[in-house]
């Protein structure tokens, strides 16, 4: 086994928290789903299969490295929400607590000098900087508009999935 105990048991429990991380997120886009707000809620059914992505990512490297798979138990997502900033700011809060998670799990490696886990999570570490980021700024827009003017939200977040589709430097129509 390439991998410590230590490290193995605290990379399961980082799965059990990226595929809570996708749950929740599926709850937040039906939320937003039934409250009309198709674009926030394609959003959010994009971050919970990137969330997932992120569970299996961690599981191959268990397999990949001798160690044994052990997911956890699942938390149940939060499913109401008083408004959309709430609701935002619940996945906010989420991706700072996984940004936690996953320093601890570097903290390990470094402690452990395991370098292929270190090398592995760095990954990470670079995806929670963009991960904060961009819920934090949605948060914003969310709270800049109000509950009253959604329509804004929902038309920034659908520009925002254009520039995703083109890619960086690309113009439409070009």
């Amino acid at each position: 086994m390439m991998i410590s105990e230590r490290l193995n048991d605290a990379v399961n429990s980082q799965v059990g928290n990226e595929f809570g991380a996708s749950i929740q997120y599926v709850a937040i886009a039906a939320f937003f789903a039934a409250e009309g707000l198709n674009q926030l809620a394609g959003r959010f059914d994009v971050q919970a299969n990137e969330e997932r992505d992120h569970a299996l990512k961690l599981v191959k490297y268990l397999l990949d490295t001798g160690g044994r798979v052990a997911i956890p138990a699942i938390p149940a997502p939060r499913n109401e929400f008083g408004s959309v900033a709430e609701a935002v700011a619940l996945a906010l809060e989420q991706e700072r607590a996984v940004t936690a998670q996953i320093n601890a799990l570097m903290i390990l490696a470094v402690e452990d000098r395991d370098f292929a886990a270190q090398n592995f999570l760095n990954w990470f570490v670079a995806e929670q900087i963009e991960e904060v980021a961009n819920m934090d700024n949605l948060l914003k827009v969310v709270k800049r508009a109000g509950e009253q003017n959604l329509v804004y939200v929902e038309a920034y977040v659908a520009g925002q999935a254009s520039q995703v589709a083109r890619g960086p430097g690309e113009v439409e129509g070009a």
